[in-house]
């Protein structure tokens, strides 16, 4: 997905979802798949995936 220059150095280490929905459209159900798609993430904050360190140990 485009974020077209916007807001560039702001979204650097930002979580972003997208979703197939129209803003007036946009509901609670909305809402809650962007926030279990956001806890199924697997945040690293610029480092490696804990099995990564395991292989590499």
């Amino acid at each position: 997905h485009r974020i077209s220059n916007f807001l560039l150095w702001e979204c650097a280490y930002a979580e972003l979802v997208f979703q197939d929905v129209l803003w007036p459209d946009y509901g609670p159900e909305h809402l809650a798949a962007a926030v279990a798609e956001y806890r199924s993430r697997d945040r690293r904050y610029g480092g490696i995936a804990a099995d990564e360190v395991a292989v590499a140990v």
